[in-house]
C-alpha cells in the first residue's frame, strides 16, 4: 500500500483553488502602513494575486 503524502499546512492557508485549478493568495504589505505607498499601489494590493502556470504544479501537489 502506498503511502499518501501529508498536505502541507502553511500553504493550504495561504493559496486558495480556483474552479479554473488556478491558485489565488492574498497580496502582501496591504494591511498597514499604507501611508507612504501610492494610492495605485495600494489598491493593486487589495486585489488577489495569480500563481504562475509553472508554479502551480509544482505547489498543487503538497495542497
Amino acid at each position: 500500500m502506498a503511502n499518501k503524502q501529508k498536505t502541507h499546512k502553511a500553504s493550504s492557508k495561504v493559496f486558495k483553488k480556483r474552479k479554473n485549478g488556478t491558485l489565488s493568495y492574498k497580496k502582501s504589505n496591504g494591511n498597514h502602513k499604507t501611508s507612504k505607498d501610492s494610492s495605485k499601489a495600494v489598491r493593486q494590493r487589495r486585489n488577489k494575486g495569480t500563481l504562475s502556470k509553472g508554479d502551480t504544479s509544482r505547489i498543487k501537489s503538497v495542497i
